[in-house]
């Protein structure tokens, strides 16, 4: 296998050469991920030029999926008009071809510091939508206990927000049930799990949407947008045009941004509710990021805003991951997520475990009366 000069272990992960990653990362994990990319990345662990390229960015950016990231970008923007075509071929087998017998590897030889450029400082941002059909019941039922007509959604962690538009999108369940506008254009669906119907409830009024995070994307911004569309792989058709559907109904409603640490930024998120509108702090696989100790301090914030008036909690997290909410007494790492419902009401917690999830959302399980 022909290897760059700098291919040395330093170039690489855990001792491995980064052709060695590039490789790998194309004949396993990138398989997965997409045939293309799969592909493309074993053609650059065979370029020796382009080898070179890549170990110029620091060691967090020289992986396959930021790279190849990066590339899409360049295609989406313009500045590499014959990989753009390849990915746009109808032909997927002649788009293949293209873009890892030429121009995949060529781009990166021929234009490797705007790669890199694009690449630095930023990360893959996947996984940013899709969780709909389990949290429009989620957020529909805590509103309803607490007796909340309108709410404020607050969005942790996941960066553009794209959860906020859940009042605006319809879903279907293979049981034959059906939640929200059947006329968006964002139709999500989901299997259900058992004989628990999901809650037919309807979402309460919408009055404000945030993100926190540490690093939010503006949905309006034209290049932090572009970047979103380019951590999807262009042979992931369905995928991207779904994510341009949430991208439109984001940006006509786009949410207001907190940057920082969520322990440091949530009462300042919280604040920025209306004060005849319930807040309901959303968590989609987020406070995995935090130990334990910022775990137990994301929920002293909550406790500390409903001073003056409720504050809500949808959790959807691994089992256990979330502190003080039930799990049904599953074991961690059992394969599934809860659905937990918290209720924040002068300094007292209510917090119910509704159901169980699987595949960030697509299977759902609710157990709870309704």
């Amino acid at each position: 296998m022909p290897e760059a000069t700098g291919g040395s272990a330093k170039g690489g992960v855990r001792g491995r050469t980064l052709a060695e990653v590039y490789r790998r990362f194309g004949e396993a994990d990138g398989v997965k991920l997409s045939p293309l990319y799969a592909r493309m990345a074993i053609a650059l662990s065979e370029s020796p030029e382009a080898l070179r390229v890549i170990e110029n960015a620091p060691p967090r950016r020289r992986h396959p999926t930021v790279i190849l990231a990066a590339l899409h970008d360049l295609a989406l923007s313009g500045q590499a008009p014959d990989l753009a075509a390849a990915f746009a071929s109808a032909n997927a087998t002649a788009a293949t071809s293209a873009a890892v017998g030429v121009v995949g590897v060529g781009v990166v030889e021929r234009v490797g510091e705007l790669v890199l450029e694009v690449g630095a400082g930023r990360k893959v941002r996947a996984d940013e939508g899709g969780r709909h059909a389990v949290l429009y019941p989620a957020v529909a039922e805590v509103a309803r206990r607490v007796g909340a007509t309108s709410v404020g959604l607050i969005d942790v962690g996941r960066s553009a927000g794209l959860n906020l538009t859940v009042d605006r999108v319809g879903i279907s369940y293979d049981n034959g049930q059906s939640l929200g506008d059947s006329s968006s254009a964002v139709q999500v669906s989901a299997s259900v799990v058992g004989d628990g119907p999901v809650p037919q409830r309807a979402m309460p009024q919408v009055a404000a949407r945030v993100v926190v995070d540490v690093d939010p994307v503006d949905v309006t911004d034209v290049d932090e947008a572009r970047w979103l569309r380019a951590c999807v792989p262009p042979d992931q058709v369905e995928r991207l045009a779904r994510l341009e559907a949430e991208l439109a109904l984001a940006e006509a409603a786009p949410p207001m941004l907190v940057r920082g640490g969520v322990v440091d930024v949530l009462p300042e998120a919280i604040a920025s509710v209306p004060d005849d509108v319930l807040p309901v702090v959303i968590t989609t696989w987020a406070l995995s990021g935090l130990d334990l100790e910022g775990r137990l301090r994301f929920l002293q914030r909550l406790d500390e805003a409903a001073t003056r008036r409720p504050v809500a909690w949808v959790s959807v997290e691994g089992v256990g991951v979330a502190p003080g909410m039930p799990t049904f007494g599953d074991r961690r790492a059992s394969g599934h997520s809860i659905v937990g419902l918290g209720v924040f009401d002068h300094a007292s917690l209510q917090a119910t475990a509704v159901g169980r999830c699987w595949l960030r959302g697509e299977m759902l399980a609710w157990l709870a009366d309704s």
